[in-house]
């Protein structure tokens, strides 16, 4: 059995594209706390992992694994900087697109508050 996909189209993307696949892709390396939290943090300005690991508590490796992912999803960009590396999100409307999310979260908890 086939799963009926009715899409519409989104202002900004071609007519017709819907890459499902890789926006799922996109949205599981975002289901992740930390990962949440570094993409605030980018969003702010391109930082180093001492500084992300700074911020965030964690250690480098962890910072380091959370990193790739977002990295392999295609959210985040790395430059060499001497003997270190900066990251910076890779479009900034990842920024937007979480911003968009908290908004719809906080709305669905309103009404929830309002209609228990």
């Amino acid at each position: 059995m086939t799963m009926d996909q009715r899409v519409h189209d989104h202002p900004g993307v071609p007519a017709g594209e819907h890459a499902h696949g890789a926006v799922v892709r996109v949205l599981h390396a975002l289901a992740d706390p930390t990962r949440l939290s570094i993409v605030h943090l980018l969003a702010e300005a391109p930082r180093r992992v001492v500084e992300l690991t700074g911020a965030l508590g964690l250690a480098q490796s962890t910072v380091s694994a959370h990193l790739a992912t977002l990295r392999s999803a295609g959210l985040v960009v790395a430059s060499p900087e001497g003997r270190a590396t900066r990251y910076a999100l890779a479009d900034p409307e990842l920024d937007d697109l979480l911003g968009a999310a908290e908004r719809v979260v906080a709305r669905a908890i309103e009404r929830e508050e309002a209609h228990p």
